[in-house]
């Protein structure tokens, strides 16, 4: 059986370590190529360090991997030896129910979509999936992306999870020229938003608790920037939103934007914190027949729309790139917000 070299943790209090995973041999649809970078992302840190329940050891977390192709199967028609690939959070699905039929594997029906780590692994029984802080990997080519040739690779690898996950909610509440859209929160997913929202010709407004960026908001594209720690910058901001975007990973309170959505306006959640947010008032929702919603990163279709957007509008994350050492250092700046705005692992080749 192959292996390959990987990172990661055997309990939620340990550190990384050097460990050797296994990879089942490329079947016929499979893909097989070469990790050269992933992206770190917050629900690695939740997974790893056991602040969601249902974490196997060892556990190999990383869902944002990019790379080249080493090998196919007989039967693989989309992919070859050399192309430049991804996968993002998942790595199968039933690919039969309404959903998947759909091109919305991510909220598969019959069993639920297999994620890239920690999922039961139906190819190697007794395995969890081991995730992108690996050197190499397997995938069937139904759930391997095709990443854009002009975008730098390691920059690109956090669209398969930041990217996506606020492209699809953009897309999907319409935002576009003459729509007005709101971004709580300055990090990976955040700044993303800010990106992606304006480079569909949104009128952009960023919320931070943080006045220190401000600048960096303005930068990456918000035409407006709001301080929400500030009361007087809050109070003038009025009920104008078709779109808010919530980023944000910790437990805080969400009547404050959605008493600014218009009628009919969306305030959508994609930030996932390890406690519930309170309850919001639904005299809110209610009166102007707002909506909260949430959403959970896209579909294949929609995550290769989001990468072929992006190379056409020359979008990448803003990144640090890390070695193997550097991953408790950096899993203990994403806990203190350290980080502008992801670090990507760069992996040994």
């Amino acid at each position: 059986m192959p292996t390959a070299r990987a990172f990661g943790v055997s309990s939620p209090t340990a550190r990384f370590a050097p460990i050797t995973i296994p990879r089942r041999d490329p079947g016929p649809t499979d893909v097989a190529f070469a990790i050269h970078h992933c992206g770190l992302c917050h629900s690695d840190l939740h997974t790893a360090r056991g602040e969601w329940a249902g974490t196997a050891y060892p556990c190999v977390p990383g869902h944002e991997l990019v790379g080249v192709v080493t090998a196919v199967g007989a039967k693989v028609t989309r992919f070859a030896v050399g192309d430049r690939v991804g996968v993002g959070c998942m790595v199968d699905s039933c690919r039969t129910c309404g959903a998947c039929q759909a091109g919305l594997e991510q909220y598969c029906e019959t069993h639920g979509t297999v994620f890239t780590y920690n999922s039961p692994d139906a190819h190697l029984p007794g395995h969890r999936t081991y995730g992108g802080y690996s050197t190499a990997i397997v995938v069937d080519e139904a759930f391997v992306l095709r990443m854009p040739a002009n975008l730098d690779l390691a920059a690109a690898a956090p669209l398969l999870c930041a990217g996506i996950t606020t492209y699809s909610p953009l897309r999907t509440w319409g935002a576009g020229p003459g729509t007005r859209v709101g971004v709580v929160g300055l990090g990976g997913l955040g700044h993303m938003a800010v990106k992606l929202a304006h480079a569909m010709g949104a009128h952009t407004t960023l919320f931070t608790t943080s006045a220190g960026k401000v600048a960096d908001g303005q930068r990456l594209g918000a035409d407006r920037v709001v301080v929400s720690k500030d009361a007087a910058a809050m109070a003038d901001v009025r009920p104008e939103f078709d779109l808010i975007i919530d980023t944000v990973a910790a437990a805080h309170n969400l009547d404050a934007y959605l008493q600014l959505l218009r009628r009919d306006g969306t305030l959508c959640v994609v930030g996932a914190p390890p406690t519930p947010h309170p309850s919001p008032n639904t005299g809110l929702l209610i009166f102007g027949r707002r909506r909260l919603a949430g959403s959970l990163i896209g579909g294949l279709p929609e995550t290769q729309a989001m990468l072929d957007f992006c190379g056409a509008h020359g979008i990448v994350s803003d990144i640090e790139r890390i070695g193997p050492d550097d991953l408790d250092r950096a899993y203990d700046r994403m806990v203190a917000s350290d980080v502008k705005y992801r670090f990507v692992l760069d992996l040994p080749q």
